[in-house]
């Protein structure tokens, strides 16, 4: 396991990874790898190529569009590594249990195609979910004050109020779940082992450990990109009509995605100076998102980098 990163300087990597169910997944140029602890101590670790549309098609070439196309693949590909780790567990607690009536039909009726629609089933509800809760109903509660409130920019910092402390209160509610507390510190671990790969470091749980759990790229702090782009974009939109503003908001999506892809993009490989002190909040806000792990931790997220890591550096591009 202690294979070297022959990388001796520091470097940005395309390398990014998800934290999973007693796991962590990777994501290299080549390869995708979710490393899982089984009760029993054994790590077991599912590798397969990438299979991107977006580079298939070259439309990583497309600033904007590629990172609309990349966050709906990273959430398809995020839920299959999820529902991996999922059935390691559930292979362990629920082998005797006799499947549901409702299991049953489902396998009757779409067979091998079950989990697949149960994904994107998961992507959609996920999707809709996050809309309604950080868009739709920020909003709708700061039209409640177009009443007395007249001016467009005023009633815009009040909806990106709401939608920030929504976000926040959520993250901080989640946070505090004992099951998600693990998973966090999965999340760590995972932004370590990067971290300890970036800075040309042999991948040891030593090395490792001695590394931030905060990083640039994280997701996190996309998401937190995504608030403050959408409230900066939106401001130039009257209040007059509550539907017509969700509807732009609902068509301007796509581009807000876009935008903040690029310069989460920019920022992954300019994380020092003017550009690094304003990706400040979005470090800060992953205190939330993850905790620091323990050596176990460490060594399955150690085991699925070294299955991802690149033959040689060009294949690594950000």
């Amino acid at each position: 396991m202690n294979k070297k990163n022959d990388n001796k300087c520091c470097h940005m990597t395309s390398i990014g990874g998800q934290a999973v169910i007693e796991g962590v997944m990777m994501r290299g140029p080549k390869k995708i790898a979710t490393a899982v602890r089984k009760s029993n101590g054994e790590i077991i670790t599912d590798i397969k190529d990438v299979n991107s549309f977006v580079a298939r098609y070259k439309l990583n070439k497309i600033p904007i569009l590629r990172g609309v196309l990349s966050f709906i693949e990273s959430m398809v590909t995020g839920v299959k590594c999820l529902m991996f780790s999922a059935d390691q567990v559930d292979l362990e607690d629920d082998s005797s249990m006799e499947p549901s009536r409702f299991e049953k039909w489902l396998d009757r009726k779409f067979g091998n195609k079950v989990k697949d629609i149960a994904i994107y089933f998961a992507v959609v509800v996920a999707l809709c979910f996050s809309i309604g809760l950080f868009m739709i109903l920020p909003t709708l509660l700061a039209g409640f004050f177009s009443v007395i409130i007249k001016n467009r920019i005023a009633l815009n910092l009040i909806e990106g109020a709401i939608k920030l402390t929504l976000f926040l209160v959520y993250l901080w509610a989640v946070s505090k779940m004992e099951d998600i507390r693990r998973v966090f510190q999965y999340h760590g671990a995972e932004h370590k082992t990067i971290a300890a790969y970036e800075a040309g470091e042999e991948l040891t749980v030593e090395n490792v450990k001695k590394h931030t759990r905060l990083h640039p790229r994280c997701g996190t702090s996309f998401l937190l990109i995504v608030m403050i782009i959408s409230i900066l974009m939106f401001s130039v939109f009257s209040w007059d009509n509550a539907l017509l503003r969700i509807v732009y908001r609902l068509l301007l999506l796509p581009v807000v995605a876009g935008v903040s892809y690029e310069i989460i993009k920019f920022a992954g490989k300019h994380p020092t100076g003017v550009v690094g002190f304003l990706t400040k909040p979005g470090l800060w806000l992953q205190k939330l998102t993850t905790n620091e792990p323990d050596d176990s931790q460490i060594e399955v997220a150690i085991v699925s980098m070294l299955a991802v890591i690149p033959e040689s550096k060009e294949e690594d591009k950000w």
